[in-house]
């Protein structure tokens, strides 16, 4: 017997202890009612006061037992949360579940029940065996059914990133863990666990917010315990497992860690920019690859990783690979984004090869819409005088040499930076071709550099530049402005959300689980919007075009190459109001610019 098991199995009769005294405090009035009620038949207790006590404790004894019962029913019905994953079914991995079956019956464990994916650098079992669960339609086949064994979930990322060996060796401790689950005493601490979690989201409903605090309190009572427990099935899980390529695990693990940071990096990078644009990336998984071997080549510690690509990938396990990993990547745009379910015109896949186009372009010149809406709403204020100094009044002056295309409101022109901002939110996007994302560390977009027009008379980045040109530095235009693009993006939003819950389905499933990043500050919105103008002059104006950096999301490719030094020149404008870095670099790179800007 492993080490660890004794002690789980001690510390699962603990939290069985802690039902067992809340029950014994729930029948303690009733227990005393029949003891008064005994003695007042047998005339033990004869005479004043014995008759109103006895029928005191007979009315709290019924109310104690009630609400006890009701408290009881609640843990034993709510349902345990299920974490959202994509089901694998043995027909669709068949290779993976002999691969899982051959590890248990080498540990001599019971196999898990089924096999489940989940966006996320980790794996582990659950239970869903829970009643409710077959109630709700939450979990309908055979790992659903009373006493069956654990679902193994594991990390997508994992299937894609490692050999065949590899996960093999990363998966036995996780597969070890149904030996121990499966001893009663455990099984039953952790239902009830589960159970008092599940009864404090039920305390957040109308009409039973009094459930809560006792599921709270229980909760506390056990929590040592039950992490002890925990912890006892981990340990003996990895001493069972300890024989199961013990060697390789050690390599392994490594790459679980290079695993996770670049699917970070794809994500937050890569990933939250197309999500924002109403699209997602249908190969993530696959990208995590592309990631990872940039990675490996450009950090020294991860140098030789890629050398493993030329074994077997776990993802052979699958029949088909394509299909799950579209399947992965539209979960994970619902959990760490919130977006919908299902895909839909307004919620698109797109393929890697695609993604400069219709994803970085699409998001430099919807960004410089906004900036110039932002500009048409400060600039040209009613009734301004053009006398003061200072930033407003460069920005008041700059607005009239412009002429009625700085305007905004109601009178705005057609040819306005306002109206164009308005079309540049309708622009429909086309639907990409599924494709693997294996490739080098950029991906440049195919006839992405356009020719502008000559005398159109449009947005211009010669006034981003003017208004934000600041010589005292005193920030004034730049903290204007980033309020400015706060509040329009904040607006926008909310206007999105009803929305988008009629069109892109979105509802209690839509809100984000692990959101990626906070809140953005002013400052950096704004250096965000100036950076996607000054792309977008560059790509009209100096062939530049848009690409795909593996690790670090969009980037400016010229002729070829990507450009990686322009945002301290952009934090220089915003920050210190000093435009003669980024001009001097817009000079270098042939940039104009008083051409006007194509916004849509």
């Amino acid at each position: 017997m492993e080490a660890g098991v004794p002690s789980a199995r001690s510390r699962a009769l603990a939290v069985l202890r802690v039902r067992s005294r809340a029950l014994a405090v729930g029948l303690l009035p009733a227990a005393l009612a029949v003891v008064l009620v005994a003695a007042r038949m047998t005339g033990r207790l004869a005479g004043d006061p014995w008759p109103v006590v006895t029928l005191v404790v007979c009315l709290v004894a019924a109310v104690v037992l009630l609400v006890g019962g009701v408290f009881g029913a609640v843990v034993l019905r709510a349902s345990p949360a299920v974490t959202p994953t994509v089901p694998l079914s043995e027909a669709a991995a068949p290779d993976l579940y002999r691969l899982v079956r051959d590890l248990a019956d080498r540990m001599d464990v019971p196999p898990p029940s089924a096999i489940a994916l989940t966006p996320d650098c980790d794996s582990w079992l659950e239970d869903r065996t829970h009643a409710a669960h077959r109630r709700g339609a939450i979990s309908t086949g055979p790992e659903s059914e009373q006493g069956a064994a654990p679902v193994l979930v594991i990390g997508s990322p994992f299937l894609w990133w490692m050999r065949v060996a590899e996960l093999r060796a990363v998966l036995a401790p996780v597969v070890a863990g149904t030996g121990p689950s499966a001893h009663p005493d455990i099984a039953d601490a952790r239902g009830f666990v589960r159970g008092l979690d599940a009864a404090v989201d039920v305390g957040n409903r109308r009409g039973l917010g009094w459930i809560g605090a006792p599921a709270r309190l229980l909760l506390r009572l056990c929590r040592t315990d039950a992490t002890e427990m925990e912890r006892g099935v981990a340990a003996a899980a990895s001493e069972r497992a300890q024989g199961v390529d013990y060697g390789l695990r050690i390599v392994a693990q490594e790459q679980v860690g290079l695993a996770y940071a670049g699917w970070d990096r794809l994500l937050t990078r890569v990933a939250l920019p197309a999500w924002r644009m109403g699209r997602w990336p249908a190969h993530l998984d696959a990208g995590v690859v592309s990631a990872l071997t940039e990675l490996s080549r450009r950090d020294r510690l991860a140098d030789g990783f890629t050398s493993r690509l030329g074994e077997r990938p776990a993802c052979d396990l699958l029949e088909q690979p394509g299909v799950v990993d579209e399947a992965t990547s539209l979960l994970a745009a619902r959990l760490f984004h919130g977006g919908p379910a299902e895909p839909g015109p307004d919620w698109s896949p797109v393929d890697w090869t695609a993604y400069p186009e219709e994803v970085v372009d699409r998001k430099w010149r919807a960004e410089a819409a906004r900036l110039h809406a932002a500009l048409d709403a400060l600039a040209v204020p009613a009734g301004r005088p053009a006398g003061p100094a200072g930033p407003a009044a460069a920005a008041t002056g700059f607005a009239a040499a412009t002429g009625p295309a700085g305007s905004a409101g109601p009178g705005a022109l057609p040819g306005t930076s306002a109206s164009r901002a308005a079309s540049a939110a309708q622009t429909a996007s086309a639907a990409p071709s599924p494709s693997a994302a294996a490739g080098p560390a950029t991906i440049e977009a195919a006839g992405s550099a356009r020719p502008a027009v000559d005398g159109f008379a449009g947005p211009t980045l010669e006034r981003v530049l003017g208004y934000l040109t600041d010589p005292a530095g005193a920030g004034a235009a730049s903290e204007a402005l980033a309020g400015r693009l706060s509040g329009d993006l904040a607006r926008e939003e909310r206007a999105a959300g009803p929305a988008a819950g009629a069109g892109k389905a979105r509802g209690a499933d839509a809100v984000p689980l692990f959101p990626l990043q906070p809140p953005r500050s002013g400052r950096d919105l704004l250096a965000d919007h100036v950076t996607a103008m000054v792309c977008c002059a560059a790509v009209d104006s100096a062939g530049a075009a848009p690409g795909l950096d593996w690790l670090d999301g969009p980037v400016l490719l010229v002729g070829g190459d990507r450009r990686s030094d322009l945002a301290p020149r952009v934090m220089c404008l915003v920050e210190d109001g000093n435009p003669e870095p980024l001009r001097d670099w817009l000079a270098d790179l042939g940039v104009r610019p008083e051409k006007p800007v194509r916004l849509v």
